[in-house]
């Protein structure tokens, strides 16, 4: 069985680093992990005013993010936090309170800039607020990546083979973590 894994990009352009390094990632993937962005650009701001009757983009949402095995966050850097579009999806898909879509889900985290920084403060920003929505979270190893559009070619592919081999290494001990949390999960249900 495949794992089935909700990929979030932080950055809503169309062109965004953060999307081109996501799709230079997913050819890594192990083999028993899907890859699926799942857009967030759609998703109205927050307010608990619409709870009662939310949009179709929020209940889409919400029901994509319950069936997905696991969760990967792509983010850039805004101001030394996650961007306010990443904030909000998370804020969707954590109400209405004690139905978070969130819980349980295994996680990882990686930060994209084309800066040398790697968007260090946006990874742990976001790293605070899974630990709140009880989402175990990669820890090992951490993926920081800087100068990013030099990492890349006018494909879109990685252009160096240290940087294929740490994504390869990042996306297999997440594969371990899914692994390790659904068994757990399976062990409970019986």
């Amino acid at each position: 069985m495949a794992y089935d894994v909700a990929v979030i990009v932080g950055s809503l352009r169309k062109d965004s680093l953060t999307r081109k390094f996501v799709n230079a990632l997913k050819p890594l993937a192990p083999n028993g992990m899907r890859l699926e962005v799942v857009e967030i650009g759609d998703l109205p701001l927050y307010n608990d005013d619409w709870e009662a009757d939310p949009s179709p983009a929020v209940t889409a949402f919400r029901k994509r993010i319950a069936r997905a095995d696991a969760v990967l966050f792509a983010t850039p850097e805004y101001n030394r936090s996650v961007p306010g579009a990443l904030k909000n999806a998370i804020d969707v898909g954590s109400r209405p309170y004690g139905k978070s879509v969130w819980n349980e889900k295994p996680a990882a985290v990686v930060s994209v800039s084309p800066g040398a920084l790697s968007a260090f403060g946006a990874n742990h920003h976001l790293r605070q607020a899974l630990v709140f929505l009880n989402m175990p979270t990669l820890a090992q190893p951490e993926a920081y990546i800087g100068n990013v559009a030099n990492l890349l070619d006018a494909n879109g592919a990685f252009v160096k083979t240290e940087t294929r081999d740490f994504i390869g290494k990042f996306l297999g001990a997440f594969d371990t973590l899914i692994g390790k949390f659904q068994g757990n999960r399976r062990s409970l249900a019986a």
